[in-house]
C-alpha cells in the first residue's frame, strides 16, 4: 500500500487499484472532502461485520434489504479513544428463525475486530533518498 500526501490535509492510500482518500474535518484544519482516517477505521469495523452478515444471507438466498445494522461507539473523554463499540443488527420479521443466532456468530468473525483483539506489532522506519 502506498500513501500519498496531497494538498492540505488530504492523504490518499493506493491499494489494489483503489484510491482511499482521507481528509480532516474543518475544525482540524482540513476541508472535510473525505472521511478522516479514524472514521475509516471505525467504518472498517462495522462494514467488516456487515459483509459477514451479507455473505451469510446471500449464501442462503435470504434478502438483506430490510436488515438494519447500526454501530455505536463510546469514547474515553480524556483520550478520545473508543472504549465500547456495539453493533446492533435488526432483522426483519420474516427473517428465518433458525438463522437468528447464526447472524451474531458470523458478525463476530470480522477480521478487523480479530485484528484489534490480537494486535499486530507496529513498526515505523524512516529513510532518506
Amino acid at each position: 500500500m502506498e500513501i500519498i500526501l496531497e494538498g492540505g490535509k488530504v492523504v490518499t492510500a493506493l491499494h489494489h487499484g483503489h484510491r482511499i482518500k482521507t481528509d480532516q474535518p474543518l475544525d482540524n484544519g482540513g476541508t472535510d472532502t473525505a472521511p478522516a482516517p479514524f472514521d475509516l477505521y471505525l467504518a472498517a469495523i462495522g462494514t467488516c461485520a456487515s459483509i459477514y452478515v451479507k455473505s451469510f444471507c446471500d449464501n442462503r438466498e435470504i434478502p438483506t434489504d430490510k436488515i438494519k445494522i447500526i454501530q455505536k461507539t463510546e469514547f474515553d473523554k480524556e483520550t478520545g479513544l473508543p472504549v465500547d463499540i456495539t453493533i446492533d443488527i435488526t432483522l426483519p420479521e420474516d427473517f428465518p428463525e433458525k438463522y437468528k443466532d447464526a447472524i451474531k456468530v458470523v458478525a463476530e468473525k470480522c477480521k478487523v475486530k480479530k485484528s484489534i483483539l490480537s494486535p499486530p506489532v507496529f513498526q515505523v522506519n524512516v529513510s532518506q533518498l
